[in-house]
């Protein structure tokens, strides 16, 4: 009776376990496919955080704490930052640097996943022991019990596997400099001499318009691509009156030049009607 209760499953954590799998499974595939570092290692991490569910709903306490804890909190998120301060992108993703390291991962993926069919038969076909004789003395000392003494190889083994990782990491990650560092004072020189230092005109100023829309207009008579949003460039929503400044000040000089040609006029008459009187 005791080994039909332990092996027996409740509808609430079948329909957790369906529920629950099913992302995880969609979350590891998506680790694989994701064409993105960033976006792979978040999968990842929603695959592990299930794991950790998993592991809490089978009365494996201390398993899921460090589950989300070490793995998810720590370990995933740092490879996280790394991804994201090493700045990998997708070519870099796609770039086989390794020769023949496509066939010797799907090798690999074949072998796991024998080994994951034979391990999910064995335990199908044998009868469980149940969590109330393996947690008998706590859930960390039946969990310490099996780590050092019936698993300790493997456990050894997954150690150096995980040291050999981080080492690869940060082979993988580390770049040659091929040049000489710059000092602070020659990065603050160069930026200064890379940026604008006056100040710009503002959008409107020039150009008889007072609005964020419309480019500055230079001394020249050209348009300030500096005075005008990006935001405002990409959509497409400038508006070019260049043209219509310019064909003012035509219309000025123009009305300009009648004027004073009336005055001169004016002028010479006023001379002509003295010299006659």
């Amino acid at each position: 009776m005791n080994t039909i209760a332990a092996s027996a499953t409740s509808t609430g954590e079948a329909v957790q376990f369906w529920i629950l799998g099913t992302v995880a499974v969609i979350g590891a595939l998506c680790t694989i496919l994701m064409r993105r570092a960033v976006h792979s290692a978040l999968c990842l991490a929603g695959t592990m955080i299930i794991l950790a569910v998993f592991y809490l709903a089978n009365g494996a306490y201390f398993l899921g704490i460090v589950q989300i804890v070490v793995y998810t909190g720590a370990i995933m998120m740092l490879f996280l930052f790394v991804v994201m301060l090493v700045g990998v992108t997708a070519a870099d993703s796609l770039t086989e640097t390794i020769k023949g390291q496509r066939w010797w991962a799907a090798l690999c993926g074949l072998g796991f996943g024998v080994l994951l069919i034979a391990g999910i038969g064995n335990a199908s076909m044998t009868a469980s022991t149940g969590l109330g004789v393996a947690n008998a003395g706590g859930n960390v000392e039946g969990l310490a019990a099996l780590i050092f003494t019936k698993y300790v190889f493997a456990f050894e083994i997954t150690g150096a596997l995980l040291i050999t990782a981080s080492v690869g990491a940060m082979v993988l990650t580390h770049r040659e400099r091929t040049e000489r560092a710059l000092s602070q004072r020659e990065m603050s020189e160069q930026r200064i001499r890379s940026k604008h230092l006056p100040p710009l005109p503002a959008p409107g100023v020039y150009a008889r318009h007072n609005a964020v829309d419309i480019a500055g207009l230079l001394p020249d008579g050209t348009t300030s691509e500096l005075t005008v949003s990006k935001t405002l460039k990409d959509r497409g929503q400038i508006r070019d009156v260049s043209g219509e400044a310019i064909a003012d000040l035509r219309a000025l000089e123009q009305r300009s030049t009648e004027r004073l040609g009336r005055e001169e006029l004016r002028d010479r008459e006023d001379r002509e009607e003295g010299v006659t009187k």
